[in-house]
């Protein structure tokens, strides 16, 4: 019988970037408050935690690609708040982010987390960092813890 390889909750090897975009600031601080918070609970030093914002989502992945060339970390947690309004920004930004942020993690051979929330409106994006229905950030936290988990134990 095969062996079946699944993430454990069990404290990551290295340092932890928390990438977040400032737009949206009351959404995304209490995404960054529910990551750190996760990781902390998992057992990650306050010291081996770095937070970093950008203003907008759609700079997430530049920045992000630049720290990854010149610090090293075991992961990157991405959080962002991209709310829909009357035209096509929205999709460009919310697109942009999420394929950027994909090519990023695959180029640089470092997991990232997408706790970018999409959104029709502010109250559904508060509602997802931690007004009622859990915060996203904390769950993209969480995957991370994962997913570093499942990549040590595939290098054994």
């Amino acid at each position: 019988m095969s062996k079946a390889i699944e993430g454990k909750f069990e404290v990551p090897q290295g340092r932890i970037l928390v990438l977040s975009s400032r737009f949206n600031q009351m959404v995304t601080d209490s995404l960054v408050l529910g990551a750190t918070e996760v990781l902390q609970r998992q057992g990650v030093l306050e010291s081996d935690i770095d937070v970093v914002k950008v203003p907008g989502a759609f700079e997430l992945p530049i920045v992000c690609q630049k720290i990854l060339r010149s610090r090293n970390y075991a992961g990157v947690v991405a959080l962002g708040a991209v709310i829909r309004g009357e035209t096509g920004h929205y999709d460009f930004v919310a697109g942009g982010a999420n394929q950027g942020l994909m090519q990023v993690s695959l180029n640089e051979n470092v997991p990232i987390t997408f706790g970018i929330l999409t959104c029709d409106t502010v109250e559904q994006a508060l509602n997802r960092a931690g007004l009622c229905v859990g915060n996203k950030g904390g769950e993209a936290a969480q995957a991370l813890v994962e997913i570093l988990s499942v990549i040590r134990q595939v290098g054994e």
